[in-house]
C-alpha cells in the first residue's frame, strides 16, 4: 500500500473517533418535568426568577451559585451552578443550563447567558469545577 493511502485511513479514522465522541455530549432540550423523568443530562431554557432569592456569597464559597429558574413550560425550580456568578446575570433574558436534576433540584454543570444589549445579542458561557 501506498504511504499516502496509509496517510487517508489514518485521517479517516481519527475523523471518525472524533465524531463518535462529539455525538456522546450530544443533549436534548426538555424542562424540568422531562428532565425528571429522564434522569439523564438535558438542556434547559429558561428566565431567572427576578422576585426569588440569588444564593451567591464569594467569600464563603465563590463557586456556588443558586437562584431559581423559570422554565418554557412555567415550572419554577431551584438551580445549583458550581461556579462563580457571571457580570449582569440579574439582567440575562434567557438561560441555557445543561446538567440534570437531583430531587427537586437541577444540579447545572453549565451556564450559558443570552443578556440584552443596545446593538446586538451577547452571550456569556459559565462552566462548573464540577461538570
Amino acid at each position: 500500500m501506498k504511504r499516502s493511502h496509509l496517510i487517508a485511513i489514518a485521517v479517516v479514522a481519527v475523523a471518525i473517533g472524533i465524531l463518535i465522541s462529539a455525538s456522546s455530549d450530544v443533549t436534548t432540550y426538555a424542562n424540568f418535568a422531562q428532565a425528571s423523568e429522564k434522569g439523564d443530562r438535558v438542556k434547559l431554557v429558561g428566565q431567572l426568577v427576578q422576585d426569588k432569592p440569588v444564593e451567591y456569597n464569594p467569600e464563603k464559597d465563590p463557586n456556588y451559585l443558586a437562584f431559581y429558574l423559570r422554565d418554557d413550560a412555567g415550572d419554577v425550580r431551584r438551580v445549583v451552578l458550581r461556579a462563580g456568578k457571571p457580570q449582569d446575570f440579574e439582567r440575562s433574558e434567557q438561560i441555557v443550563l445543561t446538567g440534570q436534576m437531583n430531587g427537586e433540584t437541577f444540579e447545572a454543570a453549565d451556564m450559558l447567558l443570552k443578556c440584552p444589549s443596545k446593538y446586538k445579542d451577547e452571550e456569556v458561557y459559565v462552566r462548573s469545577e464540577k461538570g
